[in-house]
């Protein structure tokens, strides 16, 4: 019998199969995609618009590759020849969309359409990237070996934008005194010296003056990193951010088993609070061949201390609210109309504030078009562009407490607020024609994501796709058809098409699932929402088990990465933990699995609910959802469990720690024991840093609370985690023995990084938890 033949018959057996039977099912659960199936990924269209490139494993095959489908949906393999041949995705339009700028292998190429001509532009060792035409269309910018360069489409002339040179400028030391007499001496006593000196300086001033003419003025930048070297539309202006790199200590991840049998270090990230790196912008005018570095220390806000700070101040002197110097700040690449003017985004490096600032090379200052401030931390949202008539600014902002789109002009320095409702915009683009935005949201709720259309002007949303779901969609160049990715809860992610207009039908391109997965009838989890303490309601979903099968007991799920969604109707990305409800169903559990606070697609407010104490509210949700499966659904109280990985495991040891009784027992999965340890961009976010918020990281580390634990508490963990490492649970093991603390265990993975990857840890992990749940939830033995 084969392997995927097992697969399906332990799948059809699933429904009544228990207790010995369970390991059995478990393994075939955790396979993976070698037991669900891989769906269509990446898909994207080919510039003219006829076909559609995916990445698929179809049933039966060996691997995934490259597939393609007509705009009437004939689905085939793009075989290997063809494929090199490919104009590669995210390249560049020409204004008319006659010409077609694209990288492949590190070299340029250029198609015409409607002929579909391809002709290669390079063929260096090099590698050039960032194609783009100029606003004229004669020629085009790029970038290669850290420099931008241009190229006249009509006779191929190569100039070089930039010269940008590590290190320091070599210039001739200045002679002293006596030296200097000395040359004067010379030159006066000695008519061939006079002479000869007369021609070098002849000959160095032409060689300035065609330098001058033609070539870009060296520019030395020492130790420092360039990072987000961009050209301007016009091919005039080319900007960057110069990064000058701190000295951080980086940490050291052991590696136990290994191919050469020795030991080795897998170098990883340094911890929370290090050093950061600082920034500084500078824009090259190649016309006034100058060199310019932005300022910013006049930016609204840019010396406010953050509130935190009064709490270490109570009994000292007067609290200042200002320091004494501008805060660092981080630049992003700047977005160019087709009139000369750069928006860009500036953040603080305390995640305090951001600025959407107007950036003006002619005077070298910005003008800031939108300033939020957040004494918690400023979401993500680089969602930005101009309209067509390259004088209005469109971003997204947090300003109403939830993620909409809003306009800014240019001109009389009005924001406009393009949509309106306490729900969140997640993507934005704008049409060819400059009429209409195309929009991804959740506007009919936090649980279905679908596509819309805008008037660049704001009104109603028009919703296209109808199903419900998750929707992700990619236009067609002409803008007539959509390719959607669409899942279910219970069905994973399949590619369609569909006419870009309401209500239009879906026609289904793709059908991934393996046998052994279409023959077990998964449930589809209902969302629901409970009352927590403080009257907030709080969305999960809930699996019940059939009608005279429930066994009184419960788990709790806690979702990993905090923000993150896992309440919705769409397939998940825990679908594993997905397929285990469904079997501990199947058992009699009921299955809580909880948006708590932080988790994303909520709005400002449910995602910074835990700044400076994670373990706060996002645990009181997990506490206030066991009393809800008791009130509710009549669960002994005796007998809920609590499991999660990540984040997740993280809560799991809060609630056993801080809340011991409430959760039977419970299962940490590569989980965070000291907020200390871990990474800054994540942590900084929410807990500052340990040096200038230490009642921050003492609130929200288990290690901290580890006295409190009375219930069976089983850790899991790869001994490879460059994530969450290893010396996490360590840390925590020593505590527990220092506390004499004895229900509790630990199952280590000496081949596993933070996410698994074989087989046979992922059933080892979950036959452990599946042994934990029936011991002390169903009380066997």
């Amino acid at each position: 019998m084969t392997y995927f033949r097992l697969l399906s018959l332990i799948a059809m057996l699933l429904p009544v199969w228990a207790g010995a039977q369970s390991s059995l099912v478990l393994d075939s659960i955790m396979a993976g995609e070698a037991f669900v199936g891989r769906s269509p990924e990446d898909p994207y269209w080919s510039p003219d618009g006829n076909r559609l490139f995916f990445t698929w494993q179809p049933l039966g095959a060996e691997k995934a590759t490259l597939h393609s489908a007509d705009r009437k949906g004939v689905v085939r393999e793009v075989p290997l020849s063809e494929r090199r041949e490919l104009p590669s995705n995210g390249g560049a339009w020409d204004r008319a969309r006659s010409k077609y700028l694209w990288e492949s292998g590190g070299d340029l190429f250029l198609t015409t359409y409607p002929d579909g001509k391809t002709t290669r532009l390079t063929a260096t060792v090099s590698a050039e990237y960032a194609p783009q035409f100029t606003l004229d269309g004669t020629a085009i910018t790029y970038l290669a070996d850290g420099q931008a360069w241009r190229r006249e489409l009509r006779d191929g002339t190569i100039r070089q934008l930039t010269d940008l040179r590590k290190g320091t400028e070599k210039r001739p030391a200045k002679p002293g005194p006596q030296d200097a007499f000395l040359e004067q001496d010379q030159l006066q006593l000695f008519e061939v010296l006079r002479s000869r000196k007369s021609k070098e300086t002849d000959a160095s001033t032409l060689r300035d003056s065609l330098r001058r003419g033609g070539l870009p003025k060296p520019f030395h930048y020492a130790e420092q990193r360039v990072t987000n070297l961009r050209i301007d539309p016009s091919g005039r202006f080319v900007t960057f951010s110069l990064v000058s790199e701190a000295a951080v200590k980086d940490t050291d991840v052991p590696d136990f088993v290994t191919t050469s049998g020795y030991n080795r270090d897998l170098p990883a990230r340094p911890k929370v609070g290090h050093p950061q790196d600082r920034q500084q912008f500078h824009c090259y005018d190649t016309e006034r061949d100058t060199m310019l570095v932005l300022a910013t220390d006049s930016l609204p806000g840019i010396r406010q201390k953050p509130d935190f700070l009064k709490d270490y101040h109570a009994d000292s002197l007067p609290f200042d609210p200002l320091f004494a110097q501008p805060r660092p700040v981080y630049f992003s690449a700047p977005v160019w109309s087709g009139k000369g003017l750069a928006a860009m985004e500036i953040r603080s490096q305390d995640n305090k504030d951001r600025w959407l600032a107007l950036y003006d090379p002619a005077t070298n200052s910005v003008r800031v078009m939108d300033h939020q401030r957040d004494e918690a931390w400023i979401g993500y949202f680089n969602n930005t562009g101009w309209l067509k008539d390259e004088e209005t600014f469109w971003f997204l902002s947090e300003a109403s407490g939830f993620a909409q789109l809003y306009a800014y002009n240019v001109k009389d320095g009005a924001t406009r607020r393009l949509t309106h409702g306490d729900w969140e915009v997640l993507q934005v683009r704008l049409s060819q024609d400059g009429k209409t935005f195309f929009i991804h949201a959740n506007a009919e709720g936090p649980f279905e994501h679908h596509f819309y259309h805008l008037p660049v002007t704001g009104g109603a949303l028009k919703r296209i796709t109808q199903n419900s779901g998750g929707h992700e969609v990619m236009v067609s160049p002409d803008e007539r058809l959509l390719a959607v990715r669409f899942s279910e809860s219970d069905r994973p992610w399949e590619l369609y098409l569909m006419e870009n207009k309401p209500g239009a039908s879906m026609q289904r391109l793709t059908h991934s699932t393996l046998p052994g997965f279409q023959a077990y009838s998964w449930r589809k989890p209902e969302v629901v929402r409970f009352t927590a303490n403080d009257g907030a309601r709080v969305p999960a979903r809930l699996y019940r088990p059939a009608e005279g099968k429930a066994n009184g007991a419960a788990v709790i799920f806690v979702h990993g990465a905090g923000y993150l969604q896992n309440v919705h109707h769409w397939w998940s990305t825990y679908y594993r933990e997905y397929m285990f409800h469904n079997l501990l169903c199947d058992e009699g559990y009921t299955v809580l699995d909880i948006d708590y606070r932080a988790s994303k697609g909520y709005g400002r407010d449910w995602r910074t609910a835990i700044y400076r104490h994670m373990g706060g509210r996002d645990l009181q949700d997990q506490v206030d959802g066991a009393a809800y499966l008791v009130d509710s659904f009549g669960i002994d109280a005796d007998r809920i469990g609590i499991y999660g990985g990540s984040y997740g495991g993280f809560i799991t040891l809060m609630a056993l720690f801080q809340h011991p009784g409430t959760f039977a027992c419970g299962a940490a999965l590569r989980s965070v024991t000291d907020w200390a340890h871990y990474n800054h961009v994540y942590t900084s976010n929410i807990l500052n840093t340990p040096a200038e918020d230490s009642l921050a990281y003492k609130w929200s580390s288990p290690i901290y609370f580890a006295e409190g634990l009375q219930d069976p508490l089983l850790i899991l963990h790869g001994m490879v985690d460059v994530n969450v490492q290893f010396q996490d649970v360590v840390r925590l093991s020593q505590r527990l023995i220092e506390l004499g603390k004895d229900d509790w265990e630990m199952a280590v993975y000496p081949v596993e990084d933070h996410g698994f990857r074989e087989a046979s840890s992922w059933a080892d992990e979950y036959k452990r938890i599946h042994r934990l749940f029936r011991t002390h939830l169903l009380r066997e033995d």
